[in-house]
């Protein structure tokens, strides 16, 4: 049981700029919601000789001279089309103390469950836009004398990178030292006067496909879903390379690079969910994942530019073939989707989403907070890959972090890739599927390795 002990709202220390922050188009089809993240940290010392509330509270302050737009709030634009603006303020952000009667230890492998959701501040998306923070925080002290933060940070203010570099900001900040580098804050960088080569394709921001035979995908979302938190070790993950792989060794004069561990662990997940669900050979199924294109820009996008810097991409097959076929096979579909991704096709993509007259149908949640929108359960899949993130280490004063993961933000076929904590190599899968699929998922994720 979990139970609050106190709210403080915490303010930048210093005056900050006035106005409104300009989002770009990428930023406008993000959901109105919080990305959920928690870390955990084990009793030490430091936690018995340091007030941890009164730490993170100044060392926010401190933070969000820098991250200033953090503590302003949305409101919708006047230019309407469900677009939405931020205005610079100064509301700032909630910080919730409260206390656990359980011990770290009883998370056991920290699956994020409903017990973890106690853990991290809910938000009530109903409420007016221009009441939601930006950013809600919560302290919890165990009874071993261990604490855990639970993070929501905006989707519209940041992407993953984005998120992490903020926190990374705080934590030295919190340590007493010297933030790095500010953040770039200018979201225009995004947008170019540059003659574009073609048009974008808005195929692939179709919805995706629904089971054969049903019309909607209102049946599917009814049903209950449950998750599951799978561990591939490193010599796993090398056989499914490997397997992957193994066709492009067999052909004479290729060029082509050694599919990657996300390719081959991706497309092995995404063989089992279609699997497991007993799809018939022509159902269409869609694997989609953001790709970040921070790297794709010419000129480049600033190191520490803070953002949305994501393109959806989505691989399709039908279970049949995807099946039938190899590893390899599957590899390649998510090879080729990811391939597409190029200056070019973000700075269409990009434009196209500025010029669409309502942005809303892009997000989960309508205008009151409601769920809707396009479904991505079965029988398809979403996979977010954290392998290439900074994810570790955020050192408050009072040691680095025992485990650093998603919240309970999952729906049928929601899957994280989470490489482990200890550095051995290894990935951390959460994967929430139909409860109904779960037992032939996990037989299948295994005994086809």
């Amino acid at each position: 049981m979990v139970t609050l002990r106190a709210t403080h709202v915490v303010r930048p220390a210093e005056p900050t700029p006035d106005g409104a922050m300009y989002f770009n188009a990428s930023d406008q089809i993000k959901d109105i919601s919080h990305t959920p993240t928690i870390y955990f940290y084990k009793h030490s010392a430091a936690l018995d000789a340091g007030d941890a509330i009164s730490i993170l509270k100044d060392s926010l302050s401190k933070a969000l001279v820098l991250f200033y737009p953090l503590a302003g709030r949305l409101s919708w634009s006047a230019e309407g089309g469900s677009r939405v603006e931020l205005h610079y303020n100064g509301k700032g952000v909630p910080i919730f103390e409260a206390e656990s009667e359980a011990a770290v230890e009883d998370f056991g492998d920290f699956t994020p469950t409903s017990s973890i959701q106690d853990l991290i501040p809910s938000v009530d998306y109903t409420t007016p836009i221009d009441e939601i923070p930006m950013v809600v925080v919560q302290l919890t002290r165990f009874r071993c004398g261990g604490v855990s933060i639970g993070l929501g940070i905006s989707h519209v203010m940041a992407d993953g990178p984005s998120a992490l570099y903020f926190v990374d900001q705080w934590a030295k900040i919190s340590l007493g030292g010297e933030p790095i580098s500010a953040p770039y804050l200018d979201r225009k960088v995004l947008e170019t006067d540059k003659q574009l080569d073609s048009t974008f394709d808005p195929s692939v921001l179709r919805p995706p496909p629904t089971l054969i035979g049903q019309e909607d995908n209102l049946e599917q979302r009814k049903k209950p879903i449950t998750v599951a938190f799978l561990n591939l070790s490193k010599l796993q993950i090398e056989k499914l390379r490997n397997k992957a792989n193994l066709e492009l060794q067999l052909e004479k004069n290729t060029t082509s690079r050694g599919y990657s561990r996300f390719e081959a662990v991706a497309a092995h997940i995404w063989r089992c969910t279609s699997k497991a669900r007993g799809h018939v050979s022509e159902q269409q199924t869609s694997l989609h994942f953001p790709a970040d294109f921070r790297n794709k820009m010419n000129p480049p996008i600033p190191r520490n530019f803070f953002g949305n810097a994501l393109i959806r991409v989505e691989a399709t097959d039908n279970s049949g073939n995807l099946l039938s076929s190899s590893l390899g096979a599957a590899s390649k579909k998510i090879r080729e989707a990811v391939e597409k991704v190029n200056e070019n096709t973000v700075r269409s993509y990009l434009e196209f989403l500025k010029n669409l007259p309502d942005v809303g149908r892009f997000r989960s949640l309508d205008n009151n907070g409601r769920p809707k929108g396009d479904f991505y359960g079965n029988p398809n899949l979403a996979i977010i890959s954290w392998t290439a993130l900074p994810l570790y280490g955020a050192d408050f004063g009072w040691g680095k972090e025992i485990h650093m993961g998603p919240g309970p933000m999952g729906f049928d076929g929601k899957t994280f890739i989470i490489p482990s904590h200890n550095g051995d190599g290894s990935f951390n899968i959460a994967i929430w599927l139909q409860e109904e699929h779960m037992p032939e998922f996990k037989k299948c994720f295994y005994d086809q390795i």
